[in-house]
């Protein structure tokens, strides 16, 4: 079942944050929405792909690449795994690859920019926490939704 749509929860939800119009859509479903899990990364995917090849259980992962779009966070291949494991989407303060690829898969993508070149290896990196970035806190555990419209981000409820 498709989320509901980003504009109508604006309007029913006052403690909606929405992100700043600065990530653009990738990948093979436009509209995806699930539970938030993290990773903030520099110039580096190893962990981001770590974090893809554990069962998803329908989440989002948003990686904070601190807004980096000279190296790509994520790509065809991780796509390919997320789609694997069960993720709806990916959020990446960051730059991706492989668009074509990406349309391939059966998960939802948003980032700043495309570019051909991947991050350095190694393991830097740390998961789970919380993360600023297109006007909006990212916390594990609050529920993200992305359509044509946007990318809205829900508190959990108490």
């Amino acid at each position: 079942m498709p989320p509901q749509p980003t504009a109508d929860l604006c309007d029913e939800r006052p403690d909606a944050q929405v992100c700043d119009p600065v990530l653009s859509a990738f990948g093979g479903t436009a509209a995806f929405s699930g539970r938030i899990a993290t990773v903030t990364v520099t110039e580096d995917n190893a962990l981001v792909r770590a974090v893809l090849e554990r069962p998803g259980e329908g989440r989002v992962l948003v990686v904070d690449g601190g807004g980096n779009e000279r190296c790509a966070f994520f790509g065809g291949g991780l796509a390919a795994v997320a789609a694997g494991s069960g993720w709806a989407g990916v959020v990446v303060n960051g730059a991706v690859r492989d668009v074509a690829e990406m349309a391939d898969q059966p998960v939802g993508v948003r980032a700043l920019a495309v570019y051909p070149r991947r991050g350095a290896g190694g393991d830097r990196g740390r998961e789970g926490g919380t993360c600023r970035f297109a006007g909006v806190t990212f916390r594990e555990g609050e529920w993200l939704v992305a359509d044509a419209d946007g990318v809205v981000v829900l508190p959990v409820s108490p």
